[in-house]
């Protein structure tokens, strides 16, 4: 009876810890920290509620089609060695060229994980690797390692696939800012160089290009942007045409 008794009572504690670690997740992405330090927050907290010796996350370099770890509570200089790893290849790989989840018992004897050493190096047992998605778009893999034997629940799995998807769409968010943030960059750097352009078309009398080639060779001459060189033409005209009047 007692026994019966306690099967819900650790299921519901179990519950509650998985609910306060989300919504800490929850908060770290929607505050003013950087990505880095928002990611090894999400690891170190996911790390902690699923018992586990570690907890990675590796992102997708959508150019080489790669994998690299970008967050790792981990502090083993083993593990912490620079791999790369491409889609399709490993656990890591395959849960990112699938988008499905992979839970190993075992990892020693899984013909699908490729670092037996490694894992035996760090007691490594049983694994679970997600995908971080947001929408249909991979961006990375989260893995959690653990020392000994698990079956993984339900409830362990989509607790790592909301910590993966969290983290996924803190990721995009990031780099859809810095594009926005480059591509405002370009815009006014154009219409500097336009309306720098203009000035020495109307007081050197130089035709657009010659106009243009000036601004580019002075930014490489002296190393400097050609907005900046752009600021600068305007502004000594506009000084100019104030002491003149």
């Amino acid at each position: 009876m007692g026994r019966k008794e306690e099967m819900p009572a650790r299921r519901k504690n179990s519950d509650k810890k998985y609910l306060e670690t989300m919504i800490k997740i929850s908060k770290a992405i929607t505050s003013d920290l950087y990505l880095e330090d928002i990611l090894k927050l999400v690891v170190k907290l996911t790390a902690s509620v699923m018992g586990a010796k570690i907890c990675a996350l590796w992102l997708l370099n959508d150019d080489s089609k790669e994998l690299k770890i970008g967050a790792t509570q981990a502090m083993s200089p083993e593990y912490l060695k620079e791999r790369v790893i491409k889609i399709g290849e490993g656990i890591v790989g395959l849960v990112a060229k699938n988008r499905e989840p992979i839970v190993i018992k075992d990892v020693a004897t899984d013909e699908r994980y490729k670092e037996k050493t490694l894992a035996k190096k760090e007691g490594l047992v049983s694994m679970l690797s997600v995908p971080m998605l947001v929408k249909d778009k991979i961006i990375g893999v989260i893995n959690i390692y653990t020392v000994e034997p698990q079956d993984f629940t339900k409830s362990d799995i989509d607790l790592l696939s909301a910590a993966a998807n969290q983290s996924a769409v803190a990721i995009e968010n990031t780099e859809l800012m810095v594009k926005t943030k480059v591509i405002q960059e370009e815009l006014e750097t154009r219409k500097k160089v336009e309306k720098a352009k203009g000035v020495l078309m109307k007081e050197q009398g130089f035709s657009e290009d010659e106009a243009f080639n000036t601004i580019r060779k002075a930014s490489m001459n002296r190393r400097v942007s050609m907005k900046a060189i752009a600021e600068a033409i305007i502004l000594s005209f506009e000084i100019s045409k104030g002491s003149k009047k």
